[in-house]
């Protein structure tokens, strides 16, 4: 699949698993669109996020100490909720208004990446 032509600045994701990190980046709701055996380019809900195998070096790292991050931007941001509900950490990771303006969310994916899904509270539809 081609990688599309898009403006902005995406995550590189170390995984020590990369071809089992894919099913969790689907079920959120991106689809592989480029990459190879070591580099995955994922994409969906208007962003990308890269996957690289990890390994020696700086990418090297415990899934009990994982010191990345990702926080997806999206209005689809209930639809996602609903979809990894399972995932969702709790108490404190619920979907809900945040005191810092996102309507959001977190989930712990592969290799204990934090991963927040949100988008601005005063851009969500009133309820």
């Amino acid at each position: 699949m081609p990688v599309p032509d898009t403006v902005g600045a995406f995550a590189i994701v170390p995984s020590n698993d990369l071809q089992g990190a894919v099913p969790f980046w689907q079920r959120l709701g991106f689809e592989r669109t480029g990459g190879d055996a070591d580099y995955l380019i994922m994409t969906g809900l208007g962003c990308e996020v890269h996957l690289i195998q990890a390994g020696q070096g700086p990418w090297a790292f415990p899934a009990a100490h994982n010191p990345f991050g990702v926080f997806v931007r999206t209005p689809e941001v209930e639809a996602v909720a609903a979809r990894v509900e399972d995932l969702i950490i709790r108490p404190g990771g619920v979907l809900r208004h945040r005191e810092w303006g996102l309507y959001e969310f977190a989930v712990c994916g592969p290799d204990g990446l934090l991963v927040r899904v949100g988008w601005p509270s005063d851009r969500m539809p009133a309820s």
